[in-house]
């Protein structure tokens, strides 16, 4: 099963292209983190009462996902690789570009984890719910003392502002890092991570279309 999805894989990779589902990874969690970045600041500012509970609610039914998938995502990683793109050999900014990601994933799985400890920590806050369809348990902590739970309410939000801070500036950075690739360096790393558009003139796509060598010969002597 693993052969066969890494051979799969190959033939985007080997194309400098991330694979389908990696690429659907990216953009469903960039979309839901930015999400959740602009309703965490909008459920802080709503006056404490049944609405800032229901912005809550909302914004635990997204981070849920997230951590789902930052373990898939991590697990699909770990078994298909990306490609080697033009970035890959840039020295210092390779190095910053990894850094950027080891810290991506730090948010990935520390902010959904650090909510959760915040919510469980609380009394009797009411159920968690996976995308707000499916019953989410709170963590064990019901058994602790109240001295307990909230010392850990204070650390798991004080960990929870510290990466939100954190992942305001590691995304304009990975933002702006992968358009100045794509414009000025005129690497391919965007280009292998957006969904491929067919060309009219090859249904397989790859800007093929004005590559003399596709031409047919009859085509060729008629000219």
């Amino acid at each position: 099963m693993i052969e066969a999805l890494r051979a799969w894989a190959a033939k985007e990779t080997e194309r400098d292209r991330y694979s389908p589902v990696g690429i659907a990874f990216h953009w469903i969690m960039a979309f839901l983190v930015l999400f959740q970045l602009g309703w965490g600041w909008y459920s802080d500012a709503v006056i404490p009462g049944g609405d800032k509970l229901r912005a809550y609610e909302v914004h635990s039914a997204v981070g849920l996902p997230i951590l789902l998938l930052a373990i898939a995502r991590l697990g699909w990683r770990m078994i298909i690789p990306g490609p080697e793109n033009d970035a890959d050999s840039q020295g210092w900014q390779t190095q910053t570009a990894y850094a950027i990601h080891y810290l991506l994933y730090l948010c990935f799985f520390g902010l959904p984890l650090s909510g959760w400890a915040m919510w469980s920590s609380v009394a009797a806050p009411g159920p968690l719910y996976l995308g707000g369809v499916i019953p989410w348990p709170q963590m064990p902590l019901d058994e602790l003392s109240l001295a307990w739970r909230w010392a850990i309410l204070d650390w798991a939000e004080d960990v929870h502002i510290l990466l939100v801070w954190l992942l305001m500036v590691i995304v304009p950075l990975h933002v702006v890092a992968a358009l100045k690739h794509h414009f000025w360096d005129r690497h391919d790393v965007l280009r292998g991570m957006l969904p491929e558009i067919p060309d009219a003139a090859d249904p397989r796509g790859g800007g093929r279309r004005n590559r003399p060598e596709l031409q047919s010969p009859a085509l060729s002597d008629a000219d």
